[in-house]
């Protein structure tokens, strides 16, 4: 599999992150769907590309030790792919004879989509986290993803760490989108929070100094952070620790949040 399976979202999430003895930053999630972190996590992988499932069969089967030393993402123990699907109808059915704790998902298979797949699934198929995998993504089939479930959106290019670190944030009940897919999630929300009246509330109130005004409205452009970093002569760390003060000042838990904060507040985008 390419190093690539987007670019990545969440940053700073309340309870993902550890702090070894040695400083470094770990991502990590304490429970799983209120089950056992002891036992891995069962994972059913329906993609109709038998490379692609084979890669991820392969990613997964990595021990969770190496996946923590390499990565940087704690995955507790680690995961078991119970079932594999080619088709969205053979999706339906491995979820509902192996009820995974979590569904990587393809947008695209033949005859019936993934969303497809999901509006067929028994409501009682149990806690299911769902993350959507995609070579590209229409605003309609984003909105209609999250309608119906699902928790994580990533492009087929993003990074493996960022595979390892959206199903650590989707399994500790946050959101993870893909850092190309927040602009279009935006342009879909950004009328209805502008047309609010409780939530026009004017200028923001957080004290961010013009730079992090800089990057915040890059953030809402849909930026990755090596995009930032170009834009204003830095280095991605400093625009690592921007990112970081503004999580603080804002409240935000991830980029989506805090890009919803900005729009919230009327602070329009600048373009990557």
């Amino acid at each position: 599999m390419s190093a690539r399976i987007g670019a990545r979202f969440a940053h700073g999430a309340p309870g993902l992150f550890a702090r070894t003895s040695a400083g470094k930053v770990i991502l990590s999630f304490d429970s799983l769907l209120n089950s056992s972190s002891e036992r891995p996590v069962r994972v059913v992988l329906a993609d109709d590309e038998c490379l692609f499932r084979a890669s991820l069969r392969q990613l997964l089967s990595v021990p969770s030790a190496v996946i923590r030393d390499v990565y940087g993402v704690d995955v507790g123990a680690g995961f078991e792919v119970v079932g594999e699907a080619g088709t969205g109808e053979e999706t339906v059915h491995a979820i509902k004879h192996a009820r995974p704790d979590l569904l990587l998902l393809d947008l695209s298979m033949p005859r019936m989509s993934g969303l497809d797949a999901l509006r067929a699934v028994s409501p009682d198929s149990g806690p299911m986290r769902i993350i959507l995998l995609a070579g590209s993504v229409a605003q309609t089939d984003l909105v209609t993803a999250v309608h119906l479930g699902v928790r994580g959106v990533l492009l087929k290019d993003t990074p493996t760490e960022t595979l390892f670190e959206a199903i650590a944030c989707v399994m500790a009940g946050q959101y993870w989108l893909g850092q190309s897919l927040v602009s279009h999630l935006l342009e879909v929300v950004r009328p209805l929070l502008q047309s609010a009246n409780t939530l026009s509330v004017g200028p923001m109130p957080f004290s961010l100094t013009a730079r992090e005004r800089q990057v915040l409205g890059l953030v809402v452009a849909g930026c990755s952070n090596k995009e930032i970093a170009r834009q204003c002569s830095v280095s991605e760390q400093t625009i690592k620790h921007h990112l970081t003060r503004i999580f603080d000042k804002v409240g935000a838990s991830n980029r989506v949040e805090l890009a919803m904060v900005a729009t919230r507040h009327g602070l329009d985008s600048t373009g990557c």
